[in-house]
């Protein structure tokens, strides 16, 4: 038996659906394709046994809904970015492949801090983008300065050990 056939089955299974599911939406056939791609993609990447998933949509939905954050939060990240850029000047303004390198190096960036607390991933924002002193981290969030440097440390582990600090 072909090692792919589960996922081909699993695909021919539920792709009309997830397509049609998204698509009431979303709005747009354009759009619920890509992201039923993306969702599949997801799929393969995560290596799930597919005979294993007891309600296929249930689980096609929450991946899907992942896909759509996750789309959502690189736009407002590339927004977020494309504003600061709209307020250089024109002869500062990085090339076109600069751009595309700290772009994709933001999303990395938020997607590492994603899973931390708001506290802890403001103090490391502040720190690093804004060169704010740990005192003055403490004063803004209302925290004492050991709050900060535990923050501060939870937030390094993070960005060493992505999957899951020591």
């Amino acid at each position: 038996m072909n090692p792919q056939q589960p996922l081909i089955q699993f695909y021919q299974q539920h792709h009309g659906w997830l397509r049609a599911w998204l698509q009431r939406r979303l709005g747009h056939a354009g759009d619920a394709a890509d992201f039923a791609h993306d969702t599949y993609l997801r799929v393969i990447e995560s290596r799930q046994v597919l005979e294993d998933i007891r309600e296929p949509r249930a689980f096609l939905t929450t991946v899907a809904r992942r896909v759509m954050v996750s789309h959502l939060r690189r736009r407002e990240v590339e927004r977020a970015y494309l504003d600061a850029l709209a307020h250089r000047p024109e002869c500062l303004a990085p090339s076109p492949e600069e751009r595309a390198i700290v772009l994709e190096t933001l999303l990395e960036i938020d997607r590492v801090l994603d899973g931390l607390p708001a506290k802890v991933r403001q103090a490391f924002l502040w720190a690093q983008l804004d060169g704010l002193s740990y005192a003055q981290i403490a004063e803004r969030l209302g925290v004492s300065l050991s709050s900060v440097k535990q923050y501060m440390a939870r937030a390094v582990r993070q960005c060493y050990f992505p999957q899951g600090a020591p």
